[in-house]
């Protein structure tokens, strides 16, 4: 959320621009450094191994930086050793020998650049503007990494870094200039009478210690009917600034994302100090944001209070209720305690009768005889 900047480029984005921060990695010798069928058929076309080597070097690395270095072996010694190793160069150091003309070092980057497809940047100038407008209106994204951004897009599309000055003043620009253009949207969606309600929630009345803005943003920590007239009291506080109709579709949902997240943490006194459209803007987001905040918190609240409200009479009627039933429970317990006491006796002596025939010698047949138990001795 910095104000509009003209020089923003940290020291080490500026040291590194264009060149070799650290020796490539395994993986980007092989994307970058490697050398195709194509590739050695323009290197053999080179004299000796000094110019051989110092135009495959050219090759590679502006294909890793997007741009040519003043000093064409200036590069870490893994990609000295991995190039030359595929042109079969024992001694790399012959590369020194390629510093000797200038004039063939700018004749092999003309070179290069037609048969390799880069192009100027003056011809991207205009694309890149709004590629850096689109991205920074939709997603606010600071100056640096929007800068590192811009040389990644110049990169993938094979065109040559300009001066970091250049780029620098491009990307400022154009987000100083989408800035604007976002402020002055957010002003244009609300009447002279809601900025002036806006504007006082910075200012701290008298005799208090925050100002409106810093009690709106706090909620309710407690959990009494107390508390929930307070978060009432502050829904009413949001709503009476009546941005309830204000449509901020207009604006990348993002940007209104970004912008109330910082109203609610920064100070009033921080506020106080941006620019009139900017502090409008902020105010506006952060008070949108604040009036679904303040709805959901007093609705929670709400539902705490009538839960356990709920929950605490529901067990005050539940122990009456026991205490009610206790004397029926009582006299239908002793009931079934003495039906169970039968029920065990019974099952001590629960041997079902079972009738035997015998059969008589004397009368030749069947007969009835004595009647035994089940669980008896065996039949005599």
């Amino acid at each position: 959320m910095s104000e509009d900047e003209e020089d923003f480029l940290t020291a080490a984005q500026i040291e590194l621009y264009g060149k070799f921060g650290a020796p490539p990695s395994d993986m980007e010798l092989e994307r970058f450094f490697f050398l195709d069928d194509g590739d050695r058929k323009l290197v053999a076309k080179r004299r000796d191994d000094a110019t051989r080597l110092g135009f495959a070097l050219q090759l590679t690395t502006v294909r890793f930086l997007g741009t040519f270095l003043a000093n064409p072996i200036d590069v870490p010694v893994a990609v000295m050793e991995y190039v030359a190793a595929q042109l079969g160069i024992e001694d790399a150091s012959v590369a020194k020998a390629y510093l000797r003309r200038d004039k063939t070092r700018l004749e092999h980057r003309w070179e290069i650049q037609h048969v390799d497809g880069w192009h100027d940047f003056a011809d991207f100038r205009e694309a890149l503007k709004l590629h850096v407008d689109r991205r920074s209106w939709t997603t606010g994204d600071g100056r640096n990494t929007i800068f590192d951004c811009a040389v990644e897009w110049l990169r993938n599309r094979q065109v040559l870094l300009p001066a970091v000055s250049t780029l620098e003043r491009l990307v400022g620009e154009v987000v100083t200039a989408v800035d604007k253009r976002l402020f002055d949207t957010l002003l244009g969606l609300i009447t002279a009478e809601q900025a002036r309600l806006l504007l006082k929630l910075l200012d701290v009345p008298e005799g208090e210690r925050v100002s409106p803005l810093e009690r709106l943003r706090t909620g309710q920590k407690d959990t009494t009917a107390k508390a929930l007239v307070a978060a009432l009291l502050r829904v009413a506080a949001v709503a009476g600034i009546g941005l309830g109709e204000v449509d901020l579709s207009v604006v990348p949902l993002r940007r209104v994302i970004e912008l109330s997240r910082y109203g609610r943490e920064a100070t009033a006194t921080t506020l106080r100090d941006k620019t009139y459209a900017r502090k409008l803007g902020i105010l506006l987001t952060t008070v949108v944001w604040l009036e679904a905040k303040s709805t959901d918190d007093a609705l929670e609240l709400f539902d705490v209070i009538m839960t356990n409200e709920l929950l605490a009479r529901a067990e005050r009627q539940s122990a009456a209720e026991k205490v009610k039933r206790y004397p029926r429970v009582s006299k239908d317990a002793s009931k079934l305690a003495a039906a169970v006491a039968v029920m065990l006796e019974a099952e001590q002596e629960s041997r079902v009768p079972q009738i035997r025939w015998l059969a008589s010698p004397r009368e030749g047949g069947l007969s009835w005889g004595n009647v035994g138990w089940a669980g008896g001795g065996a039949c005599h």
